[in-house]
């Protein structure tokens, strides 16, 4: 019932997006609209993806940590869709022009491909394999940041404060790891 009703609100932002895209039909500029929706979600649901490790002995999330990372994939993937195919129409030489001159694109492009690989070994086989290299989710949060400054051209308060969460959770881990190899 709690995995249900988990996916029911990490799915809420995709179905009030349709909901407004296509049976309301108030969005002015689509391709815009999508840009946003789903790279803020996908941010948000990522960055509390992180914080979950922090939380863990308050409140029982770990086991819901890989669903929770991978609908912050999802919403991702909707944001680099929404890219390639609606802003691109899939033009491969519109891509490579829009990547080399818009600098924010490649650093999300970055941030995109730690996710997918991040995404694809997430598995319980593939995570005893590769769960040092998870650890690449603060490096793409901070690609993601940028990535969201440069687009946006401004440098507001909330970005200040997603970098400095990065940096203070990261820091933190770090703490942890010492204290725990210190200890042994």
């Amino acid at each position: 019932m709690k995995r249900f009703l988990l996916f029911l609100l990490l799915l809420t932002p995709f179905i009030f997006a349709s909901y407004e895209l296509f049976l309301v039909q108030i969005v002015k500029d689509p391709i815009k609209y999508i840009y946003t929706i789903s790279g803020v979600t996908a941010t948000v649901i990522l960055f509390f993806t992180i914080c979950i490790s922090l939380i863990k002995k308050h409140y029982n999330l770990i086991k819901y940590r890989r669903m929770i990372g991978l609908y912050g994939f999802f919403y991702a993937l909707v944001h680099f869709l929404n890219f390639v195919v609606l802003d691109a129409e899939l033009d491969i030489n519109f891509l490579i022009k829009e990547t080399i001159d818009k600098p924010f694109i490649y650093l999300g492009m970055i941030a995109f491909l730690i996710l997918v690989f991040m995404a694809i070994t997430s598995t319980n086989r593939l995570f005893r394999i590769y769960h040092s290299y998870h650890k690449l989710i603060y490096l793409s949060l901070i690609l993601i940041t940028i990535h969201f400054i440069m687009a946006q051209k401004s440098l507001t308060l909330i970005e200040f404060s997603y970098i400095g969460i990065i940096i203070l959770i990261g820091y933190w881990k770090l703490l942890q790891q010492i204290i725990k190899r210190n200890k042994v």
